[in-house]
């Protein structure tokens, strides 16, 4: 068999269902050979940013890799996005790629060369400064080696995106039956084994919790990628103690629990901002408190010579990283939490009043508003209403994310992801469409710029026969920025028929004006057997920062965005 059969053999074995990709240069001889594995599906966006997307979203959902497939200026581009998006919220990832290698004629005035020599452009450097890890093969038996490396690597520890960079015969040439240094079996090769902490620093970590008398969770995303749903309640109710999420965290515990008091932040909930700062012991799972989880240091949020923290974290790097921690606990999450679950517990009698006090934050008076235009907490509440627990909300970047934070109440886990690793605009649309791939009922949410930039994922789910909700928080402009300063140029938009578009790219469309109009019309949508684009009019007045940034986040003086 040729290598490029041999690299598809890989794929099979680990499991792959499906590459994200757009053919071109030497990865041709990748779809060529994908044609005839009626296991992995090959699913073709319009371009290269909606297939990483797709891929990113794919690996935090399933905490498989998602495999990106495509020409190498174009997933050195156009592909990023994903990648920097795998990368900072540590989605695991693979890209095959190539160098666009033209044999004897790279080093004269190169065409779409990508090795870096002289004329060329260097891939290289550009997955350099994204991935965890890439591999430029010379030889078939290294591109297969590599392959197998960039699925281990890329859920090695912390997860996230790994590259193999193809490069002329090394993917066309035969793959030799006994190669030296010999290729090992797939399965064996890309095995990883989970890390867990020491039992003194379990112990450690026992003891603080034990002795708090206000101990509350903070769970990041890192709950996500270990699947540790379970360990996570748990804990909290071992030792009595609040969860609060960071953004990435969200629906790490269904937001419904008792013990759940919200979202932590800049434009988080108040009273989640609130119960950390009332704590005596903070026990932080994989977050790695950055700067919009805690209202950029605000001093009288977090205080590290007040208050105890544990922090537990896949990489030792992040522990005590952004606040000093007085115990660390260096492991998979599911681990580390399993180990305090089992080795201790204490009650309180503060926790539960406290949390449910904090969740009052999830409703204020416009989310029962019939005002005309819709008021954005209103169209949250109706999207609130659908979700159940086969349903997985998507959330873009800019002001619909932080209302969606705010005022969707997750009933469940695993029923919300928002664009927040990188936080680009985009990501909502493509990632709605795998989760529809991955069974779920999805909703993308994003406002009209976002979903802008990547409706054509409405093709791609009516070309796989999926059938997402997208609903886009409209308010004809780029509103985050322009809440920040209307006289910056660029921020209004004309007015989109997207019902028109919709229907163009063979879907369905509905433009809402009427809030009455909002439940009724979102249950639609989720029944339609095509996809359905909501063009939900909001109110563009109602200024988000101002709304919803916490009080912590007003001391040091408002908008960083």
């Amino acid at each position: 068999m040729n290598t490029a059969e041999r690299v598809v053999d890989t794929l099979s074995a680990l499991g792959t269902e499906y590459v994200f990709g757009y053919p071109g240069g030497r990865v041709i001889e990748v779809f060529e050979t994908l044609a005839d594995h009626d296991e992995i599906a090959v699913v073709r966006p319009r371009d290269e940013r909606e297939a990483s997307v797709m891929a990113e979203s794919y690996g935090r959902m399933t905490g498989q890799p998602g495999v990106l497939a495509g020409q190498g200026p174009w997933i050195g581009s156009l592909g990023n996005m994903g990648q920097m998006e795998a990368r900072l919220a540590s989605s695991p990832m693979v890209a095959i790629t190539e160098a666009s290698e033209r044999g004897d004629y790279s080093t004269l005035a190169p065409y779409q060369q990508s090795r870096g020599d002289y004329g060329g452009l260097a891939l290289p450097k550009i997955l350099d400064g994204v991935t965890k890890e890439w591999w430029f093969p010379r030889s078939p038996t290294e591109t297969v080696r590599s392959t197998q490396l960039a699925f281990k690597h890329a859920t090695a520890g912390r997860p996230g995106p790994t590259a193999v960079i193809l490069d002329g015969d090394a993917v066309s040439d035969e793959f030799p039956e006994d190669s030296v240094p010999p290729v090992w079996d797939d399965e064996r090769q890309v095995q990883n084994w989970q890390a867990q902490p020491t039992d003194a620093d379990v112990a450690d970590a026992v003891e603080a919790l034990e002795s708090a008398d206000r101990p509350v969770i903070i769970s990041g995303n890192g709950v996500h990628a270990a699947d540790a749903y379970d360990e996570l309640q748990a804990v909290a109710d071992a030792y009595d103690a609040v969860v609060a999420t960071s953004y990435l965290g969200k629906s790490t515990i269904p937001e419904v629990h008792d013990r759940a008091a919200g979202v932590i932040g800049s434009f988080g909930h108040e009273g989640a901002n609130q119960v950390v700062s009332e704590a005596d012991t903070l026990l932080v799972v994989g977050c790695r408190m950055n700067p919009m989880d805690t209202n950029w240091q605000a001093t009288s949020f977090i205080r590290p010579d007040e208050q105890t923290i544990v922090h537990a974290d896949i990489d030792t790097r992040n522990a005590g990283w952004v606040y000093p921690a007085d115990v660390g606990l260096i492991g998979d999450a599911t681990e580390s939490l399993a180990a305090l679950a089992d080795a201790g517990g204490s009650e309180n009698g503060w926790a539960l009043d406290r949390a449910a006090e904090a969740r009052e934050d999830f409703s204020v008076p416009e989310c029962e508003s019939d005002d005309v235009p819709i008021m954005p907490q209103r169209a949250c509440k109706a999207i609130e209403s659908v979700v159940d627990s086969e349903t997985v909300v998507t959330a873009d970047s800019g002001n619909n994310r932080f209302w969606l934070l705010n005022y969707l109440q997750t009933p469940d886990t695993e029923t919300y992801y928002g664009s927040g690793g990188v936080g680009g605009m985009g990501w909502a649309a493509p990632a709605a469409v795998t989760a529809a791939l991955l069974g779920k009922d999805a909703i993308g949410v994003a406002g009209d710029g976002g979903f802008t930039m990547t409706m054509t994922a409405v093709e791609t789910a009516v070309d796989h026969g999926v059938a997402p909700t997208f609903v886009i928080l409209n308010d004809t402009s780029l509103g985050m920025v322009r809440q920040m300063d209307d006289s910056i140029p660029g921020v209004e938009f004309h007015d989109t028929d997207f019902v028109q578009v919709a229907e163009a790219l063979g879907g369905e469309g509905h433009r809402i004006t009427d809030p009455a109009a909002l439940e009724p019309t979102l249950q639609e949508a989720k029944a339609n057997d095509v996809p359905t684009v909501l063009d939900v009019r909001i109110d563009r007045e109602p200024d988000m920062a101002e709304t919803l940034q916490s009080s912590f986040y007003a001391e040091v003086g408002g908008l960083h965005e």
